[in-house]
């Protein structure tokens, strides 16, 4: 780990002395982040857990099979963690290594010693300020400590491995496990936002979002094209859509794509992005006294508000549950069986035309 103090980034950006991990985290990520850190113990517990992982191991091999940066090695990469690290207040600045690997990643990994990598294959993908941008998502997993997440990813992951022949004991690991890869995919979106953060160029981020998706060739591709692209896709189609839609993302760890250039242009217009970069954002100095309570009440006002603002059929179905819509039968009648249907009912109009209504 090195000091950050003599660094300042290469060109002016805001700065946010003292700011907490809460400024950017998704309500959803923040609220388990605040009741994991509550728990007295939990940390011991979990890396005791996870000793088979040992962080020593972990940095050794590193250091025996990828290239950590330095003034020497990849100098411009080294500048660019100590910039996020100067930004965002982070005193240690994490190791960053890169490693031979045509496939585009970059992950954090380490509780105790946070240690960042990217592979080459990143490198040679993004220009500098999309650099900047994935080396800040990775520098606040380091400080939300999100690892946490990733540690008991696996450890419940190698469990339900051991225990599948236990119909009812695997069947509750794989509920533990799809609730932990909601958790991790919005902590990829927490950590999006502190990839802004920290580099300040909102074009820039969701360029390199974009290229995670369609690859170098950057005058082939246009930023907002795929944020319409985005729109369509939560649009979807019908209830079938947006059923296959739930079913494709519940093995996935991180978001789609298109729903993380969308989410972070959305978060980037809100009043949270431009108080903070007016300097009023959380202080991690208030940490101790945030209430579990009301964060979870913000992670379920969040679900609330997403359900009532999407455009997704399936959402607009829960929408009609929630409100006793009595046309709720006839929408999934006439999505299962092909249409709307050639009934009619006492009036002579078709059944179930409701569900052409937007929702």
């Amino acid at each position: 780990m090195t000091d950050t103090t003599s660094k300042t980034p290469s060109r002016r950006r805001e700065r946010f002395p003292g700011i907490s991990t809460r400024a950017w985290e998704h309500p959803a990520d923040r609220s388990a982040l605040v009741a994991l850190r509550r728990l007295t113990g939990f940390d011991d517990i979990l890396k005791k857990l996870a000793g088979l992982v040992s962080e020593r191991a972990i940095r050794l091999m590193f250091l025996a099979t990828a290239v950590k940066t330095s003034e020497r090695q990849f100098p411009e990469l080294h500048d660019m963690v100590r910039d996020a690290a100067y930004v965002l207040d982070l005193e240690q600045v994490p190791d960053l290594y890169v490693s031979q690997d045509p496939t585009v990643n970059a992950y954090c990994i380490g509780i105790d010693t946070p240690v960042i990598v990217i592979t080459s294959g990143l490198v040679e993908l993004l220009d500098e300020e999309e650099l900047r941008s994935v080396i800040g998502h990775e520098v606040g997993h380091a400080m939300s400590g999100h690892a946490v997440y990733r540690t008991m990813l696996m450890i419940l992951t190698n469990i339900a491995t051991r225990i599948a022949w236990v119909p009812l004991g695997n069947l509750a690991i794989t509920a533990i496990i799809t609730a932990l890869k909601e958790w991790f995919r919005k902590a990829e979106l927490s950590s999006d936002r502190a990839g802004l953060l920290a580099g300040q160029d909102l074009q820039a981020s969701m360029r390199a979002l974009m290229k995670l998706a369609g690859g170098h060739n950057l005058a082939e591709m246009n930023v907002d094209a795929f944020l319409e692209q985005a729109e369509e896709y939560e649009k979807a189609g019908d209830l079938r859509d947006g059923v296959l839609k739930v079913l494709q993302l519940l093995p996935q760890t991180h978001p789609f794509a298109v729903v993380r250039v969308a989410q972070l242009k959305k978060w980037a217009e809100s009043d949270d992005y431009r108080s903070i970069m007016a300097g009023a954002y959380p202080r991690r100095s208030d940490d101790p006294d945030t209430s579990v309570t009301e964060q979870w009440k913000a992670a379920a006002g969040h679900y609330t508000t997403s359900v009532k603002e999407s455009k997704d059929p399936l959402m607009g179905l829960l929408r009609d549950v929630a409100g006793g819509a009595a046309t709720v039968g006839g929408k999934l009648r006439d999505t299962f069986t092909g249409g709307g249907g050639s009934s009619s009912n006492g009036n002579g109009s078709r059944g179930g035309s409701a569900d052409r209504d937007g929702s």
